[in-house]
Parts: C-alpha cells; structure tokens; sequence
C-alpha cells in the first residue's frame, strides 16, 4: 500500500521586494484612536488603516492536490456614527446545499479598539456572536458585529478561506472608504497559469519575483507473505512559483454618489485573475479559457447548460396546444414568451447554469434564470425558430473585458429576426418583451453561444428608444385656481420599469404619491395597457390646485413646463472618469397648452432656445408661443447613446447647468 505524506515545502524566507514591513495584528497605535478625521480626504466616515490579503497554493497531503488559501487581516477606523456599516463584517464563501465541496472560513479573530483615560483598550469578539447565514444554494456567509463600536473606534480582525477551487478571487483595490495602507500579494505555482485583466480606473503597478519551491514525502509501502515488512522511500519534486506583491499607500475612496451608473465595482480600480490553463507533472496541458471560442465551449458542453437544450418531451404537448390558431412570426414569438413567463415563475436566483432542471423547474413552476430560458429557448426551436442563448454579465456583476468564465452570470435567448440582427428575450420578467429587457440584462455585449458551441459578441443595447410623450393642458381662473388634465404615454424601458415598480401598487397609494409630488389634487385617474408590454403604457390624470401660480403685486408668474421642469442639474462633481451609463437611448417630449385667463394679458415670456451635446450624443430643444388668449409650449430632450465617454462629462455637465438656467425663466402676466 502507497501512502503519501508530506514532509516539507520550503518557505519564503527573503524577499527582493521594497515595502514596509508588514503590520503585525494587535499592534495599535494611540495616535490613530485620537485621530477625528481623515487629514486627505474630509468626508471619509471610516478608512482602511491597513488592509492586508495573502493568497497561496498550499499542498494539501490527505487529497494530494493545492489548496488555494487566502488570508485576511484589516484595519478599519471609524470616525462618526456613519461609518458604523463598516463594524459589521460578512465573509462570502462558496457552499453548496448540493454534495459539492465547499470552502472554508478559519480562524476568525476580531477585536475592537477604544482609547478610555487616554489608555488603549480592547474587547474582543465572542465566537457566540460569528453567525452563519445561507445566502442562496451556493453561497453562504459568516457575518458578526463588532463590539462596542463608538466614534472615534478601531476595529480589527483576520481569518482564514481554504478552498478546494482554483479560482484567485478579485484583488481590489479600492472602496467607498479611503485605504492608508494596502498590501496584496499572490504566490501561484509553475503547474498555474493565469490570466490578469487592470479594472477600474485605479492601478497598482505589480512587483513579481520567481522563487524556487519544493515539496517531499514519504511512499510508505507493506508486503505481506511469510515475513511482513514496510519500506520507505522519499521523493521530491521541485517547482517554481510566482509571487506577485501589490502594495500601496493613500489610496483614494471611489464612491457610490454618481448618478446614472452600471456598478460602481466596475470602475473601482483592481486585478481579475482568471485560471486559463494547467499543467501538472507527467499530465497533458488543460486549457480553460484562454479565447472566448473555449470559454463557450466550456460552458456549452457543462450539462447544467448544454444538456438542458436538447430535452423538449416536458412540454412537447404544452406548446402544441397553445400555438393553434397562431399562423404569423410574431403571434407565435409572443405566445411562446408569454407561456414560459408563466409557466416558470423566476426564484429570483442568476446563474448561467440550471439548479434543478429545465424539467423540475417546469413541473414545480418555478426556476433560475437558467432554467427559465434556456427552456425558452428549447420552446422556441420546437417551434421552428432559430434561437440561440445568450451569455451576459449583468450590471451589478461587471464587464467581461477578457475571455472568462465566472465573468458571465446570467443568459437570456436571441432568436434570429425576420429579417435581419436578432431579437432578444429573457422571460424572467412579466413586463419584458421582445427587445425590450429587464435595466439589469443591458450591459455591452453578450456572447451568443451556437448549438455546435462556437460563440459570437452579440450587442445588448436597446435598439429603440425609451420613449415618454406628455400631453399637458393647464386653465386657470382669476382666483388662480389651476384645472389640468395630463395625459401620458411610455414605451420602452420606460414603461417596462414603470409597470415593474407601480403595477403591484394599489392605486390610492399612486394617487396619493403623485398627488404628493406634483402638489394637486386628483379628481380622475385612468391607466391604458397596464398590463400589456406590448403596447405604449398610458395614464390619463385630471387635476386641480392653488400652489401652482405666483402673484407678486397683481402679477401672476408662472412656470412654463410646471412638473416637467428640471430644476437641479443630476451632475455635481467637477470631473467623473467613468462613462454616464444610462441604459438606453431616450426620448422625452412635452406638448403644454396654457388657457390665459380673462382679465389678463402676456407681459412677458421666455425665449425660445436649443441645446445641443457634441458627436450628436443629445439636444433638448425649447419652443414657446402666445397667442391671444393661450400659450403653447414644446419640448423635446433627446439622449441618443446609451453610453456617454468620460470625455464629454464636461460637455453634459454643462448642458444641464444651461437646462436649469434657461427653465427658471417664467411666463409673467399681468391685469388688463
């Protein structure tokens, strides 16, 4: 019998590297407790005084694999009541309620820091009070709160993530907090191969040295006969790694505070590794994902994916029924789409791959997005179209800037138009249609994966605009009393995320919201296709009040586009190095008309104007009208990217200030 046990590996004793010297847990100075504020950056609530993370192969005797282990220590300091988020620490780590092998969290030790009669003291953190949570099916977490924690605090705390799973989570080097010290490092064996991809507008240039490695053991060998004997032999292998240091001080915080943003995690500055080859002793090389034509491949031929498309006897007989009497391309689309969202309720769950089954998930009635469509998919070849998923990253999960496997989250099916280009679906919606797609699914591009494996960059942009039209007609009389009737028409995004977000509102509740927002009273409210995604959502809204006019010495001023006025420009900062990321093109259009009332006469009214962005990325336009006893008023605001560069921030930063300038003027009238 072989028995294999590990004698040694040989350990980094020196280093070429030129760094301060790593900082030791517990060693807490007084002057960092009587600090009140960070001396760089003034609205900082807490920073990273030291913000540690080592990751390391280590062999792994009883399994006789690597192990990746990653080690964790930082420092926080808390300066007001609102940094207080930052005493409550969660640990994700990968555990499946299947009999996958999970990682593992070690060694947690925490303390929190005070300094009571100018003394530093500390109270440590009760293994009572570590609690572990079940995120979802694969992911659980270890969650505690600090002790203890005031203004003015510091907390601490380490631990250990052992895992049987290759996979180098993101190194990131920047929060919504400040970093005054931050040390990374990785040591990857010679059998690894890694990809690394710079994210973020952030960088740490790397400082990489090779080291030699070794590890021994023993083969323990018995022999039975007449006379029983053991033997031992010693082996060694010797291999190189590559150890890589990010080390850094002073780095700035990037917040969450901009408007119209995918996630903020895709602009944080930081290091994606991805596993893209192995070759271990006496063993063939392994790719992974070195091109996107493998990482298609990879996930086409896992059977939570592939495997899935090829089974359609579940609902064979469903699909028949439902399709007679439907003879045109588009009767038949719609039908298919709006029977998978009903058939299989989405659990609220992403994944590229199934949990439970197309199968399962279509007999129980509900399911991932997964299991959602790729049974769409599967519905829509059944029924002669060719259809196709699609991989994608959603907002919040980034943007797969190089060939990756754990960069897809999520998929959604394209079938190839009439036509020409394709049309795309994701059923886990009740409001979505064809093209028009939940905000989270518009992220660039998807990768369209063929029956055969091989894949194409398919764009996610909406190709129609997000469109509102309001129709406004005001009346006012000499007590200046206001009566309007608006009407109002979405499509698009718009209305998708409109009837997302109020269809399951009682309609009291809506009235009272915008009768709150727009200071009126509702006297009749009616809605049109509120529950049709494939018409124009419409709202018909008949109001009246009295705090809509200004009278100053007789004179009545008034607000010529009343609610749909922008009276605060969204862009605040003075530069922004990540694009403004809207969704979709959009269109906005008003058409007002004001009733003069008798008595009154036009003393003044403002001018007609037009703005316009660069490169044809947007206009707003203004026209204004009088006439003898009324007043019309157009307007139109076009957005025609849904991505805008940094490099025109300045531009649409100022096109907003000139908005908000030019809508303050107001139409004066005056007694006769």
């Amino acid at each position: 019998m072989k028995n294999l046990t590990l004698l040694c590996v040989t350990l980094l004793v020196t280093t070429t590297f030129t760094f301060a010297q790593k900082r030791k847990f517990g060693k807490i100075k007084k002057e960092e407790l009587q600090e009140t504020s960070y001396a760089k950056d003034s609205l900082a609530n807490a920073c990273y005084l030291y913000k540690k993370r080592e990751t390391n192969f280590v062999f792994n005797e009883q399994k006789f694999t690597f192990e990746l282990v990653t080690k964790v220590h930082e420092i926080i300091k808390i300066y007001n009541n609102d940094g207080f988020d930052h005493a409550t620490v969660t640990i994700n780590y990968y555990d499946p309620e299947t009999g996958s092998s999970d990682e593992e969290v070690h060694n947690i030790k925490a303390y929190t820091y005070n300094l009571e009669n100018d003394k530093v003291k500390k109270e440590k953190l009760s293994s009572k009070n570590v609690f572990k949570d079940q995120a979802n099916k694969f992911w659980a977490n270890k969650k505690f709160t600090m002790p203890n924690v005031n203004e003015g605090s510091i907390i601490e705390y380490s631990y250990t993530i052992i895992s049987p799973y290759w996979d180098i989570r993101d190194l990131d080097f920047q929060y919504d907090i400040p970093i005054k010290e931050l040390f990374y490092s990785t040591e990857i064996p010679e059998y690894y191969n890694f990809s690394k991809q710079n994210k973020g507008y952030y960088f740490i240039t790397p400082q990489e040295e090779t080291l030699n490695r070794s590890i021994s053991w023993t083969n323990k060998t018995r022999t039975t006969g007449n006379i029983s004997s053991t033997s031992y032999d010693n082996e060694k292998v010797n291999h190189t790694s590559k150890h890589t240091v990010y080390y850094q001080k002073d780095i700035p915080a990037l917040r969450d505070n901009e408007p119209y943003m995918s996630s903020i995690n895709n602009y944080r500055g930081g290091v994606k590794y991805e596993l893209s080859s192995t070759r271990f002793p006496n063993s063939n090389l392994k790719q992974y994902s070195s091109t996107w034509e493998s990482v298609s491949k990879t996930i086409f031929e896992n059977s939570s994916f592939g495997q899935e498309l090829k089974y359609s006897n579940y609902f064979k007989d469903d699909l028949e029924t439902i399709l007679q009497g439907k003879t045109t391309y588009q009767q038949k689309l719609i039908t298919i789409l709006e029977f998978a969202k009903s058939k299989v309720k989405w659990n609220g769950y992403s994944g590229k791959y199934t949990n439970k089954g197309v199968r399962k998930a279509y007999k129980e009635g509900t399911g991932n997005v997964a299991e959602i469509n790729l049974m769409l998919v599967s519905m829509l070849r059944e029924a002669g179209f060719t259809a196709n998923p699609v991989l994608l990253s959603t907002r919040d999960n980034g943007i797969p800037f190089f060939p990756t496997l754990e960069g897809f989250n999520y998929v959604i099916a394209a079938v190839h138009a009439e036509g020409a280009g394709y049309i795309l679906m994701d059923a886990t919606e009740q409001y979505s249609s064809p093209n028009n797609l939940p905000l989270r699914d518009l992220n660039w591009d998807g990768r369209m994966i063929a029956d055969d494996g091989r894949s194409k960059a398919i764009s996610l942009a909406p190709q129609k605009y997000s469109e509102e039209n309001n129709s406004l007609s005001i009346s006012i009389d000499g007590d200046y009393h206001v009566n309007g009737l608006l009407r109002r028409k979405m499509d698009g995004l718009k209305a998708f995320s409109y009837r997302s977000k109020n269809n399951k509102t009682k309609e009291e509740e809506l009235i009272q919201k915008l009768e709150n927002r727009f200071h009126v009273e509702i006297n009749n409210f009616r809605v049109g296709n509120k529950k049709i995604p494939y018409k124009a959502f419409t709202q018909m809204i008949q109001f009246e009040s009295d705090d809509m006019i200004e009278v100053i010495n007789g004179k009545m001023y008034i607000n010529p586009l009343f609610f749909f006025s922008t009276t605060v420009n969204p862009f605040k900062t003075e530069e922004r190095i990540f694009p403004v990321d809207y969704g979709t093109p959009w269109k906005e259009k008003n058409q007002i008309s004001i009733k003069i009332p008798e008595g009154y006469k036009i003393e003044s009214i403002p001018e007609t104007f037009g703005i316009g962005l660069p490169e044809n990325l947007g206009l707003y336009k203004f026209l204004i009208k009088a006439n003898n006893n009324s007043i019309s008023i157009k307007t139109e605001e076009i957005i025609n990217s849904s991505i805008i560069s940094p490099k025109y921030y300045g531009d649409l930063k100022n096109f907003y200030a000139e908005l908000v300038s030019k809508q303050k003027k107001k139409i004066v009238l005056t007694k006769i």
